[in-house]
């Protein structure tokens, strides 16, 4: 239970006020009653930092900014006693507004409140297309955009929990949404990419930066330009022939910059391009490649580099990717991830792989600013929400806390849920070993909605391991026990949604399991219970499932980009029901056999995994979207 914190409107400092009376939309504290009283003192340091001192029935928070005391009062609020200090200026998360899922504004302001007690003073708002700009109504067309009005009620809450929210936009590629509608056809030069050199296109670019620049009281804003492989290659090139692409590059990101510099504006983008382009294969992570001095000094002084990794375990690749920007003569902000994309569910590992080593290295090398990216590729299927406990784990990474008890113990109380429960739900779609200690990875999203009568994710698994199904029955059956003590508490993710997704991962495995079976062996008894008995429960439990992801996606998005998952359990809901026909065909010998059983590979063939970890959902009805 968390202790009822009470203040003195007489002695806690000014700035710290609107502070308190927002946290107590959710939380115990006040001016007033009983409970234990909590006194605060601001101290100056040239890093951040934030104490929790004791003593008999009171409770001090020494701070050295707003995220400090916040996150201070989040230690008050689980009687604890801290003294923490980071090197870390800014701390933050951004939100992914863009694949789908537009978090509602009241759900972006408990977001809010639980970022300010873990610590963070950021949030970027990653938005595509997802707002309102003039005279375009095809962008954000039914993809539930933020009104300006919106945005300036979450900026207004945001700065009295001292959160600096920016506008995190694509100025270049990533805009296939908006481009894909014929009226965007003046401003396209491939599916994805702006056509640059064209002033249609700048007085569209314009609008966006107005939009943010009026919406938002921070004066930065990342404008993007990451992964634009196929830049010059379209409409530009038919206009003005085949051009450089870092020229076509850096002259674009000029009249951005200098758009920007007009309304005030201070400009972040991805740094991954520069050193694609410098580098023979076109990857981003080398940090020994030489990106030309023609193309470094072309690029803006005053525009911030923001260093994407979300992958690396070791803190050397961190460190040698931060000191090449540095080597081109910009400090780095990094860019890290709480893992969000490709899976269902949170997934603790992965974060607890790549996240340590990646502060390591801002600690060693001093970097100032850090944010935790949370990306919804392809979907935004994965429960927001359950992200929370990643957000916590990172703030206390952030922090230089290591005592996963300690975080545990503080996500469990200030959130109302079990981070056990969590952790245990991330790992559906993460490594696990079996009863011999040997790994396996398996992707959850490839077996929800791989097609039944294909198989194709099922057997690509097999042929790593025949045994994979039966191994992969008992781990779930593992998580099961670690998540149902804990159905209760829903706070922080809906974990009956959880449950619900195991469910249906392992019906469908056992199902194509014995089907598989049933149908080499000729055992038509089985084949007719699988076609009678299986396939009806299987469809119940994606039933249960879909209307779980719906209750958790409403609770806390805009009801646009639904329909996408929504379509998808349909079309595996038709395919079921067509296994199902396709087993009465044959049982009734209208058929002579199955012909989709009968194309599979064996699963001894020799052909390594091919289904890579994104979800091709093997079906040509069930769509994939970015």
């Amino acid at each position: 239970m968390l202790a009822k914190l009470v203040w003195d409107p007489a002695t806690t400092p000014q700035e710290l006020i609107p502070l308190l009376h927002t946290l107590a939309e959710e939380y115990p504290v006040s001016e007033h009653g009983r409970g234990l009283k909590i006194n605060f003192r601001r101290i100056e340091s040239g890093e951040t930092v934030s104490r929790v001192v004791r003593s008999r029935g009171e409770v001090t928070v020494e701070y050295s900014s707003l995220n400090a005391a916040c996150r201070g009062i989040g230690g008050a609020f689980v009687r604890e006693v801290r003294d923490e200090t980071t090197s870390l200026r800014t701390i933050g998360i951004m939100l992914d507004c863009s694949r789908n899922m537009v978090m509602k504004v009241e759900h972006v302001k408990l977001w809010l409140r639980k970022m300010a007690l873990a610590g963070f003073n950021l949030l970027m708002l990653y938005t595509e297309e997802t707002y309102e700009i003039e005279d375009e109504p095809f962008f954000g067309y039914m993809r539930g955009a933020y009104s300006i009005d919106e945005i300036r009620e979450i900026d207004d809450y945001a700065a009295r929990l001292g959160i600096e929210v920016v506008g995190c936009i694509q100025t270049l590629g990533h805009l296939r949404q908006f481009l894909k509608w014929n009226p965007a056809t003046p401003y396209r030069d491939t599916p994805s990419v702006l056509l640059t050199d064209s002033d249609k296109t700048y007085k569209l670019i314009d609008k966006m930066l107005s939009f943010w620049s009026d919406a938002l009281r921070s004066r930065r804003i990342h404008v993007g330009m990451d992964e634009t492989h196929d830049l010059g290659l379209g409409k530009h090139r038919d206009l003005h022939g085949f051009e450089d692409q870092a020229e076509i590059f850096n002259r674009h990101l000029a009249r951005v910059n200098e758009m920007c510099r007009k309304k005030g504006l201070d400009p972040m983008i991805w740094s991954d391009m520069f050193f694609r382009m410098a580098s023979p294969d076109h990857g981003y992570y080398h940090p020994e490649c030489k990106i030309p001095k023609s193309v470094v000094d072309t690029i803006p002084e005053n525009v911030q580099l923001v260093y994407w990794d979300y992958y690396h375990s070791d803190r050397e690749t961190y460190e040698k990717m931060l000191q090449a920007h540095r080597n081109i003569g910009f400090e780095p902000v990094m860019a890290a991830g709480i893992h969000t994309w490709g899976h269902l569910w949170w997934s603790a590992e992965s974060d607890k792989q790549t996240n340590g080593p990646c502060i390591d290295a801002c600690r060693k090398l001093g970097v100032k600013e850090i944010l935790f990216t949370m990306w919804g590729d392809d979907g935004a299927y994965c429960e927001f929400d359950s992200a929370l406990a990643g957000v916590f784990y990172a703030g206390d990474l952030a922090f230089g806390q290591r005592d996963f008890d300690r975080t545990t113990e503080c996500f469990n109380a200030l959130c109302a849920s079990d981070f056990e429960a969590h952790w245990a739900a991330g790992h559906l779609t993460s490594s696990f070993r079996d009863s011999k200690d040997q790994e396996y990875y398996c992707i959850a999203t490839q077996l929800l909605w791989d097609d039944p009568l294909f198989g194709i994710a099922f057997d690509d698994h097999k042929r790593k391991d025949p045994e994979f199904d039966l191994k992969f029955l008992d781990y779930c059956d593992e998580l099961l026990c670690r998540i149902m003590p804990h159905l209760d508490l829903c706070g922080a993710g809906d974990l009956e949604h959880a449950v619900n997704t195991i469910n249906l991962v392992m019906r469908k495995v056992e199902l194509r399991g014995a089907l598989e079976a049933a149908y080499d062996q000729g055992d038509r008894l089985a084949l007719r219970d699988i076609a009678v008995t299986m396939i009806p429960a299987v469809t119940a439990a994606l039933w249960e499932f879909d209307a779980s992801f719906r209750s958790q996606w409403m609770a806390k998005a805009k009801p646009f980009g639904i329909e996408h998952i929504q379509m998808r359990n349909a079309a595996v809901a038709a395919r079921l029901e067509e296994t199902a026909l396709r087993i009465r065909e044959y049982l009734n010998e209208e058929i002579p056999s199955i012909e989709e059983l009968d194309a599979r590979l064996p699963h001894s063939a020799a052909t390594g995994s091919f289904t890579g970890w994104f979800a091709h959902y093997f079906s040509p009805s069930l769509i994939q979207v970015n």
